[in-house]
This record gives structure tokens, sequence and C-alpha cells, in this order.
């Protein structure tokens, strides 16, 4: 069967501006922006063997990958291939116009060393490109970060890793190098490849444009933190679809450091994390506006849909549809309280401003999990606007954590004595809920089957339609 035009494995990367997708009627423009690709009558291959990579795994084979790479995007573009074998890496940077073609049964692997890396921790990457144009990666292989050979001490609740900070390049207990970045870069494509055991951040997008990544999927030890699936920073126009990501800490967290994220859409795809499966925050000095979340499979999470707005930065139009939940317990040392909701806005800390959320639809929702909802907004920053239709909770308890705490963290007011609930709610003004079914299975949950939950301030324009609450044995 010929594959669609887009998912041709021999072309190569070229771009249009829209193309139409099914929407929820809730979403706020019919409209992504996705990628497709436009052929070459030949398109330019080379080999990294060509230029002298052993694929043995023991030598570095970082002068031949970047060689191979320079050769490439000196000819206009193509494809940098990496035959079957493993290649052992420094960081290689990726020019404009090339896509790498990690085939099936080769890895790249990442260095161990700090010399490893370049001398900014900005640009700590195996694989990162910089300013560049229609790039991407692909070709049935794998990129792998190596990260349990940055674990000092293994925890079952939370390994303690190597930092680099001695060096002076940054701070704190996560100075380690990501796995795959594009910076500042445009056109950027993803798909068949297995990019695993990140050290730090796996795939990291920062200020880009027009990005497309799908049929791939993400792996990073469960018990390592801060091994982040994708991280999206101030980028816009970004599709996410078909991926598996299985990882220990965020699987999708879009940030706001130095400029706001629009159009942001992933669907289609199945999420497994020791953190959040899909965060907003908590960096978050800018806009987040049109945001959709469509079709996702989260399983054994200790958050399944979050926003942690901590930073003074506005959030509005943003969908969560067709969402299937299960969240458990891991432990205190992780943030998060096995909530299946988590939307917060709070500053940081005293020199931090406070930002609004407003417009946010749930919409066909099910979720299976040992803690309920927590809708949190401020003073200064009330949540407006929020609905929730045709959801299902099931509520039951099967680990054996101490409960009766809500989790601010980061920062705010950290963890707080208080008896869960089904919707546990505080600065509210505007609270739609529509067809809503909360369960509660067996005897533990009792002492928390209270349905909802009027913190201490206020909470107003609440609508509630079609709302049941209802308990069952075991």
């Amino acid at each position: 069967m010929a594959l669609p035009l887009y998912l041709h494995p021999f072309l190569t990367l070229s771009f249009i501006f829209i193309l139409y997708t099914q929407t929820s009627p809730h979403t706020s423009s019919p409209y992504t922006r996705l990628p497709s690709i436009q052929s070459r009558s030949e398109p330019v291959r080379i080999s990294v063997t060509d230029f002298g990579a052993t694929g043995d795994g023991i030598h570095y084979d970082t002068v031949p990958i970047q060689s191979a790479i320079d050769a490439c995007t000196a000819t206009g573009g193509g494809r940098v291939v990496f035959p079957p074998g493993k290649y052992l890496t420094a960081t290689v940077f990726l020019k404009s116009g090339v896509v790498l073609e990690v085939q099936k049964n080769a890895t790249v692997y990442g260095g161990t060393r700090l010399e490893d890396y370049p001398v900014e921790q900005n640009r700590w990457y195996v694989v990162v490109a910089e300013d560049a144009e229609d790039v991407g990666i692909t070709g049935g292989g794998e990129i792998n970060g190596q990260g349990l050979e940055f674990v000092v001490r293994f925890d079952v609740r939370k390994n303690v890793m190597v930092s680099w900070n001695r060096t002076g390049a940054c701070d704190g207990d996560e100075c380690r190098p990501r796995l795959v970045g594009f910076i500042r870069s445009k056109n950027v494509r993803v798909w068949d490849v297995r990019l695993s055991e990140p050290a730090y951040w796996c795939l990291h997008l920062v200020q880009c444009d027009n990005t497309y990544i799908h049929d791939m999927s993400i792996y990073g030890d469960f018990n390592i933190p801060n091994n982040d699936g994708i991280d999206i920073d101030d980028s816009n126009n970004t599709v996410i679809t078909r991926v598996n990501i299985n990882t220990g800490d965020d699987a999708i967290c879009p940030k706001t450091y130095d400029g706001p994220l629009y159009n942001l859409t992933a669907t289609d795809s199945w999420i497994r994390t020791k953190s959040s499966a899909i965060k907003l925050g908590s960096a978050s000095w800018f806009e987040f506006k049109q945001l959709r979340f469509d079709n996702i499979t989260i399983v054994d999470s200790h958050r399944g849909l979050g926003l942690q707005i901590r930073d003074g930065g506005n959030v509005s139009d943003i969908t969560f549809s067709n969402i299937n939940i299960t969240t458990r317990y891991y432990d205190p040392s992780w943030w998060g309280r096995a909530e299946p909701i988590y939307v917060t806005t709070c500053p940081r800390d005293a020199n931090s401003e406070t930002g609004s959320i407003s417009n946010l639809v749930f919409v066909n929702i099910t979720a299976t999990s040992e803690n309920g909802v927590f809708l949190s907004g401020s003073k200064s920053g009330a949540l407006s606007n929020i609905k929730f239709l045709n959801v299902d909770f099931n509520y039951k308890r099967w680990t054996s954590y101490e409960d009766g705490f809500v989790d601010y963290r980061p920062g705010c007011q950290g963890l707080v004595n208080h008896s869960s609930a089904g919707f546990m709610m505080e600065h509210i003004d505007g609270l739609e809920v529509e067809n809503v079914n909360m369960r509660w299975f067996g005897d533990r949950v009792k002492r928390w089957n209270n349905p909802l939950d009027f913190r201490s301030a206020s909470v107003d324009n609440i609508s509630l339609i079609n709302f049941q609450s209802n308990s069952y044995g075991q």
C-alpha cells in the first residue's frame, strides 16, 4: 500500500501552512498547522560510515557524524544515515535541511563524561539543532542517553543523580545533559524513532515554530527524576500525535520562559509517568493559548492533567477531550497526590506575579484515581469559565500512602493538611458541571467521600446539571 505523502520515508522536509483537522465543538480554532513534505527527485543520502564511523559502541564517532551532517547541509540537505550498529558520541549539531536517519538496529549513545558536552549548559544535548530549518530525526532506530550511568544511588522512590554543578555552569541537582533539542528552529519533524534513557529532559523544543512529532516513542527509567518526555518551551504551532511516552517525570510539558506558547495539539497517544502526564508550567512567565489534547490514554500516573501556573502568565482556550486517566500514589517525594485533574495558579514566591486561567474545558473524560480533582485559583488570579462536560470519576484507594493533604507544590503553600474530596475548589468565578458522575468504591474512601469541598475562599457562579455521586462496595 502506498504511504500518504506526509509519511513517505524517502522524502525530505518542506512545509505547507495549514491542514483542516477534526476538532471538538469546544476547540477555539478548527485549524492546526501541520507539516507536509515535498519530494526531491534524488534526495541526498550520506552514511556516517563513509566518514569513518565505526559503530562499535566503544570508540567515539562524534567527528564522523558531524562531518557527515556538515557535508549533507553543504549539498543543500538530505539524509544522514546510521546503518545498524552502536554509535557513541559527544554532542552533535544538526544543521538546516538535514534529517538524521537512524535505521532499525542502529543506536546512537550519548557520552557520559562532562567533556562530551559544550561549555555552556544550555547546549548540553546529545543531538541539538540551533537556528535551523527543515530538520528532523527518523529511521526506526534509537537515540539513547545512558541515563542509568548518571545514577549515584538507586532508590525505588527516586534515584539520586549525578550533578555537574561543580562546573559553575548551573546550580542545584538538575545539572545533567538532555537528549535531543531543537532551539530556535523552524519546520521540525521527529517520527519513527525511539528516544530512550535520557539523563535529564528527553525531547526539548525551545522557541520553535511548526513542529510535527508523530509515530514515535519515548522511554525513561521510572525512578529517574527530571527525565521529562517532551518539553515545549515558548514554541508555537506544534503537533504531537501517536506517541508512546513511558517515563519517570512529566510526559508532555508546555512551558513559557521567554515568550508565549500558542497552538499546541496533542492527540492519539499513550502515557505512563511517575509525575504528571500532561502539565502546563510550572515555568509560566508568558501566555498559553489555544492548546488541545484529545484521545489520550494515561495509565498508572502520579497525576493526570495538570496546570501549575506560578509566574504570572495567563492561560486561556484549553480543551482536554476524550481522555482516559488512571492515577495512583507513588511517593511524597514526587509532587502530587494522585489527582486526575489539578488546576492551580498562585505566585511561586513573594517576588512572583499571579496568572489567570480561563476558558478551560474538560469533555468526555473518564478517570479512576486515588484522589479527587483540585481546582485552585488565588486572590489575585481566579479560575474563570471552567467546564466539565460528560465526565466520569471513579474513586478508590489501593496503595497505602497517607491521605489528608493538599499539594500546592512547587512554591505557594507547599503541602497542606486538609481532607480530600471529589472536587476541591477555591477562588473560582464560573464553573459549569454537566453530566458528571462520581463513584466511590470500598471502605477506605469513606474517609474522603465528600463530593464537593468549597475551600475557605470565594467560589462563585457555579452551575450543576445532572451531577451525581454514589458509593459502592469493593
